[in-house]
Parts: C-alpha cells; structure tokens; sequence
C-alpha cells in the first residue's frame, strides 16, 4: 500500500519476481480499458490480476472487487504459490484482509444497463423522483448519479451480501511513506512525464470512441480537467495546477486513510529512488521469507 506515486507497483513487482508471487491489483480505476496513461497502469499488464477488466461505462466497487478476488486466491493457494496485492485503493485491500461481511454483491448487470440507459433519455431528476418515491428516508445525494443509481439498484435487485473466506496465507500488510513535500515535486514530475507519454491524447482518444463524460471510469483524476482544457474552458497551464492539485489532495486523504489500517508496517522511501525502492523490497521479501520459515 500507499500513497499515489510513492512507488508501490514497483515493489510489489520486485517482491513479486522474487518470491514467484500472483500480483494481484487493488486500484478502483485499473480494471477500465482505455484508461491507461491517467491511472498509471504497470508497463506490464500481463503480469497482473484484475487489470483492464471492465469497459468505461461499467461499474466496478469494492463487491466486484471481492468476488473475483476469491477465485484467484483460491487457486494460488491450491498450488502454493505466494500473493503480492498491490494498490491505492485502501477500502479494496481492507476489505478483503479484514473480513468485511456486510458488502452487497453486483447487482444484475441488465438492470444496471437500464438504469444507465434511462438516465441517458430521461435525465438524473427522473432518477431521483423515482428514488425518493421508493425510499423516501433515503440520505442519497440526489445530484450523484453513480449513488442514485446504486441506491436504485439495491432496491430492484437485492443482492447478497460478498464475503470471502480467505485461504489461510500468513498475512502481511507495508505501506511505503514519503514526505509530503518531496512527495509533491515527485507527484509534479509525474505528471509531466504522463503528459510526455500521451495522456491529453488518450483523452481525445476515448473522446472520440463516445466515452460519456458520466460513466464511471471518468471518475479517475485529471480526465475531467483534460476534457475542460481540450473543450478550451482552461488553458494548458490551468489543468496541470488542478490535477496536481487534487492528486496531492488525493494522497492526504490516503495518507489519513492508512495512520487507521490495521496491522501495517510502514517502510519511509525517498521519493523517486530506485535505491530506496529496491531496498524497501528486500526488507519485505526477507520479512516474508522469515515469516514462512
């Protein structure tokens, strides 16, 4: 675990290499194909669980999360083969490490394509009209579309709760802490080089292909503030301070998240060091190695 851009997938893939570990991804905007520069996808997908699952317009959360969890574990564990999870997404990896029971399951994807498809003819209002005749004592926020139409569709199609029963690993949890302050010249310098690799046209790219500007995977940091500059609302320069802005918010609030985590270590990097990273990532594997005997 921690914070965005501090270098995790890239101890996650030495630790993994190392003890010939299943990588499994936990970040909430990896599984969207197409969403690639702006989310920070590894330069090798193929060695990764739960990467490039879902097309843009799906919803994926923690449930979804859960249940194809389960399955991988379950074969890894069957062959003795070691996990390495990996991601940014703290309520994906609490969940599964600490036992969450009382998640609701994915709803049927027909009724989510409904759903999505009355929005799109008759707007959010209608939504919410129909929510808060259903359910008036709903505390919804009526003008989230996503929320509106979960709340919907826990109505007409209750789902299961999602638990998995993980299989008996010896369990460990890292986090890697960089200073705030060298952390955001880090972050800044990041967002140069996805700029570099392509990631406003990546954004014209999905444009084109008819992405809606309301579908899910449109949540993800910067692809809003790209659309604004691309529809010329915002210069150049004014969409690079706002998406560094909110990545460095981001990173707070993950910061915060992760001072609550149960059971973590927490190992300093300094940022933009290979070094460090790699140093990080002997001290787990020997962590693991000596754990497993």
């Amino acid at each position: 675990m921690g914070p965005t851009g501090s270098g995790k997938s890239d101890v996650a893939e030495m630790v993994a290499a190392k003890l010939g570990a299943v990588l499994v991804s936990a970040d909430a905007f990896q599984v969207y194909r197409g969403f690639d520069i702006g989310t920070n996808k590894p330069n090798d997908r193929s060695r990764y669980e739960l990467i490039d699952i879902c097309e843009p317009p799906e919803q994926f959360g923690v449930g979804e999360f859960l249940q194809r969890c389960g399955p991988i574990l379950a074969k890894a564990w069957e062959g003795r083969i070691p996990v390495v999870v990996a991601g940014g997404t703290g309520l994906y990896i609490r969940a599964l490490f600490e036992g969450y029971a009382d998640l609701a399951g994915p709803p049927d994807s027909a009724v989510r394509a409904e759903l999505m498809q009355r929005e799109r003819e008759s707007g959010l209002g209608a939504l919410a009209e129909e929510l808060t005749r259903l359910d008036p004592d709903t505390k919804v926020d009526l003008a989230n579309p996503v929320r509106v139409r979960r709340a919907l569709e826990r109505i007409y199609c209750p789902t299961e709760p999602v638990k998995v029963d993980l299989p008996p690993f010896n369990q460990s949890k890292f986090s890697l802490e960089v200073e705030p302050a060298g952390h955001r010249a880090l972050l800044a310098s990041r967002l140069d080089a996805m700029i570099d690799r392509g990631w406003i046209e990546e954004v014209k790219m999905l444009q084109g292909k008819g992405i809606a500007q309301n579908a899910p995977a449109m949540r993800a940091i910067g692809y809003h503030s790209w659309i604004r500059y691309l529809s010329k609302a915002t210069t150049l320069d004014e969409a690079k301070e706002e998406i560094l802005t909110l990545t460095v918010q981001y990173a707070k609030r993950q910061r915060t998240w992760l001072r609550k985590e149960p059971r973590l270590r927490t190992l300093a990097v300094e940022p933009g060091s290979v070094r460090s990273l790699k140093a990080v990532a002997a001290s787990i594997w020997t962590s693991a190695a000596k754990r497993d005997g």
